[in-house]
């Protein structure tokens, strides 16, 4: 009995420490999500996508796993701005506390940039921002997060960096886009290793 319950902790606690996953959205389950707005797992001629198709109550639409544990290491994801009025494109939530606390990185079509933000206790504050301009499309964002300091790249090239000790604790992961930005994203990978 005991050798069984060493084993069923060792099995759990190796999901909750796991170096890297990968969300393709192939087979991906929302159900352990927590979700503001309407996310549904889309297909387009090929692949399945996870896609915000209708706005939460509030200005920010979430879709986040808070039990993925990030403190330090590389977020990517694949993106696509389909469509919105009033914003358009999105991006990563890290070290996600809950609905109320945590770091985004988002690309806005609308407004050819780039920006960093820390939202705590609901208020989103800009952190650093960078003039970008991306063709339609299909395009990738990449966090790097080591201790205060993280770092922004859109398809590879490195767009903004920037230091802050406000969020030290491990948190969630997830994907974010404001007001009424209907945006598709694929290949959502989480690596915590070295």
């Amino acid at each position: 009995m005991l050798k069984k319950l060493i084993l069923i902790t060792a099995l759990a606690s190796s999901t909750l420490v796991a170096k890297n996953i990968v969300y393709d959205f192939e087979k991906t389950d929302l159900s352990r999500w927590h979700s503001y707005g309407k996310w549904e797992i889309t297909k387009d001629a090929k692949e399945h996508h996870l896609s915000m198709t209708k706005r939460s109550g509030g200005s920010f639409n979430l879709c986040y796993l808070k039990a993925v544990g990030f403190l330090d290491g590389n977020i990517t994801v694949d993106f696509r701005a389909n469509r919105g009025r009033i914003d358009q494109g999105g991006g990563i939530m890290w070290r996600v506390q809950d609905n109320d606390n945590y770091f985004v990185a988002r690309f806005n079509p609308l407004e050819d940039n780039f920006r960093f933000y820390i939202v705590r206790d609901g208020i989103r504050s800009e952190l650093a921002s960078a003039d970008v301009k991306l063709t339609s499309g299909w395009h990738t964002m990449k966090i790097e997060q080591k201790g205060d300091n993280f770092k922004g790249y859109l398809d590879g090239k490195l767009e903004l960096e920037y230091e802050d000790a406000k969020l030290q604790k491990a948190g969630g992961v997830g994907i974010w886009t404001k007001a009424d930005a209907q945006t598709s994203f694929d290949n959502l990978k989480i690596d915590m290793g070295k």
